[in-house]
């Protein structure tokens, strides 16, 4: 019957609870504490810089999709929910940096993928941006994290499988931007 809150013995999907009934949330078989069910961290996990890379995410997808200006995509994405828990600078330098960068960053990205650019999702392709511009110019971010981050927003943004896309791409471009860095963790036993 429309209209009538499911009984105890309805499935539910987790969106329709009774009035007043709060249930708590699991990880999916196999998650992590802190994480939904298609891996990607809670807000509650999630720090500043995260958040940023979160709204700089969009952002681009606005970009590269709409090909708005970037002041405009900037002026929206300050009223968005939330954003005054991100972390504006960081905010700014990944939105600005990969709009003006846009040509060089994609210099890097092609020749590490396996299909032409316009084949990738902008979702993908905007972390991919993200990613590159970090490992560029945000040297006090290790590089596993910034491939850490860069796959948590491709599984919270992205398609299906699009985090391992990403994964692989930004794992083949980080011994170039960051060869002193990656040399040492491999020799200290802590990449491949």
């Amino acid at each position: 019957m429309s209209g009538t809150l499911p009984s105890d013995d309805v499935p539910m999907t987790g969106t329709e609870l009774p009035e007043g009934e709060v249930r708590p949330v699991t990880p999916a078989s196999g998650g992590k504490p802190g994480t939904k069910s298609n891996g990607a961290r809670k807000a509650a996990a999630k720090s500043a810089r995260t958040r940023a890379r979160e709204f700089a995410v969009q952002a681009l997808y606005q970009h590269l999709v709409g090909r708005n200006d970037a002041a405009a995509i900037d002026a929206f994405t300050r009223d968005l929910s939330g954003f005054h828990k991100a972390d504006s600078v960081h905010y700014d330098a990944l939105l600005h940096g990969c709009v003006n960068e846009a040509a060089e960053l994609d210099a890097l990205i092609v020749p590490l993928l396996d299909r032409k650019l316009g084949e990738i999702s902008p979702i993908e392709h905007a972390v991919m941006w993200i990613g590159a511009y970090e490992f560029r110019h945000c040297l006090d971010v290790p590089w596993r994290v910034v491939i850490n981050e860069c796959i948590e927003l491709a599984k919270e943004f992205g398609g299906t499988d699009g985090h391992k896309y990403v994964n692989g791409v930004l794992g083949g471009l980080a011994p170039q931007l960051r060869a002193a860095e990656v040399e040492a963790d491999r020799a200290a036993g802590k990449a491949r």
